[in-house]
């Protein structure tokens, strides 16, 4: 991997490492295409904050819009947030069974 490699691979986490960002692909994820006013009621974000991010995102490649009448709706555009998702969910899944399991083995070892 080379240093401009790296240099991407490190922005698209820092794009992914702000939770306003995650809150709003999880709403896209759930859905297939949403508004603007559809995602701000799906996330809680406010409207100006829900715009912000989706145009960084979309600058990141992960999200596109298209036109429809008087709406814009958006979609997520690379299937790699889908696989990211899914491999971290899976990971925290397995460390709080891990920890869970470690808690009740120490539980039982109570005298």
């Amino acid at each position: 991997m080379d240093s401009h490699q790296l240099q991407q691979i490190a922005a698209l986490f820092k794009m992914l490492g702000e939770p306003s960002r995650l809150s709003l692909l999880k709403s896209l994820m759930e859905h297939e295409e949403l508004t603007v006013n559809q995602i701000v009621a799906e996330s809680g974000l406010s409207q100006a904050n829900t715009s912000k991010h989706l145009k960084a995102l979309a600058q990141a490649d992960l999200v596109t819009s298209r036109k429809e009448g008087n709406f814009v709706l958006y979609r997520i555009q690379n299937p790699l947030v889908f696989q990211l998702c899914e491999l971290c969910c899976q990971n925290l899944e397995q460390r709080d069974a891990a920890l869970l399991q470690e808690l009740k083995q120490r539980l039982e070892a109570l005298p």
